[in-house]
């Protein structure tokens, strides 16, 4: 019996792969467990229709952040951090700060967690930081430290 898997299965195989199993176990563990369903013409039909718009959709979302990547390339994000005695900051620029920075100031949205901060940033000037913004999709964000007036 051919059956389309709905979850991954440690013996049989992936998700949404078509294998063939005994009739028994398909009828008394992959079927009752909704583990995969029988591969009738219309079930496969739906997969391929499924697959099909999974496939436009991380396609969208590709593009979506090379556009994203476009516009980071060239902008600039401005920090401030209180500065004492010989120009040494307290404290060091997070990820948290620059995706409230990127909110503010372009109005866009980054989650704090794609900011990849290598090194803690501890002294005034200007930075290169990563933002993954796809697995595919890495762009570049400049990040200018400045002394806060407060």
């Amino acid at each position: 019996m051919k059956v389309i898997l709905l979850q991954d299965v440690k013996s049989l195989g992936k998700k949404g792969q078509i294998v063939e199993v005994n009739d028994g176990y398909a009828r008394n563990y992959v079927l009752p467990k909704k583990l995969g369903l029988d591969a009738t013409p219309k079930n496969l039909n739906d997969l391929k229709l499924k697959r099909q718009h999974e496939d436009k959709v991380a396609a969208e979302n590709l593009a979506a952040a090379k556009a994203l990547a476009e516009k980071l390339k060239d902008s600039v994000v401005t920090a401030s951090v209180k500065v004492g005695e010989g120009g040494r900051t307290f404290g060091s620029v997070s990820s948290k700060e620059i995706a409230e920075a990127c909110k503010k100031q372009l109005g866009l949205e980054i989650d704090k967690k794609k900011i990849q901060v290598k090194d803690p940033i501890k002294a005034l000037g200007n930075y290169i930081v990563a933002v993954k913004l796809h697995p595919e999709v890495t762009a570049e964000l400049t990040v200018k430290v400045t002394e806060s007036n407060s």
